[in-house]
């Protein structure tokens, strides 16, 4: 369903929406290299990326998706599916959710955090590509690093909190509840606040 406000969109957004690219038919995954899943449906949004790869080459040679996901999830899963064709695996791993978001011309911000389950779904499906190749020194796993021991907050909380919409220390803590035993991760939390800021706004 359609919220109200949900046309503040910019055209490309809109077709990707409305006809999006590459979606997956059936469940049989056998067919593809590479499978990677993100998200739960217990929140609402899950995405699935599988790819075909040419082995001689690392190049994606196809990139499809299926998700129960909001509007901005599916467009923007469905940009990066097309984006990432032709491309090798090391350069597809790397692909932003900024560039994803520029390519369609712009999200509303607090949508950005909808376009970042098709890439991490993407490098999942990669690094599943290299464990089922025999390539395990190739996988890279995302490090968490604990910022507040007392609420068991990481890095990562951090950076989805920004993406869901947290632009200064209080409402990270309203958002993670960092914080708010002994205080002593304040510094280092208010840095990494700053850092995702700028890498996910330019702020």
């Amino acid at each position: 369903m359609l919220q109200a406000g949900e046309w503040a969109y910019t055209e490309k957004l809109k077709e990707h929406f409305m006809s999006p690219k590459n979606i997956m038919q059936g469940e049989n995954t056998d067919e593809f290299d590479g499978v990677g899943m993100e998200g739960n449906l217990q929140c609402g949004d899950q995405m699935m990326v599988v790819i075909k790869v040419d082995k001689e080459s690392e190049v994606i040679t196809d990139c499809q998706w299926k998700t129960y996901g909001c509007a901005s999830a599916i467009a923007s899963t469905s940009i990066l599916s097309e984006m990432v064709k032709g491309m090798t695996l090391d350069q597809a791993f790397h692909i932003s959710p900024k560039e994803v978001a520029k390519e369609l011309g712009g999200l509303p911000e607090n949508k950005i955090h909808c376009s970042v389950l098709g890439d991490k779904a993407l490098r999942a499906a990669i690094n599943d590509y290299y464990v089922r190749n025999g390539m395990e020194d190739k996988v890279k796993q995302e490090q968490v690093k604990t910022i507040c021991q007392c609420m068991n907050i990481t890095d990562h909380d951090i950076e989805d909190a920004v993406l869901e919409g947290a632009r200064t220390y209080f409402e990270l803590q309203e958002r993670t509840k960092l914080g708010t035993v002994c205080g002593q991760c304040k510094p280092e939390a208010e840095a990494l606040l700053e850092k995702f800021k700028h890498i996910h706004f330019g702020a």
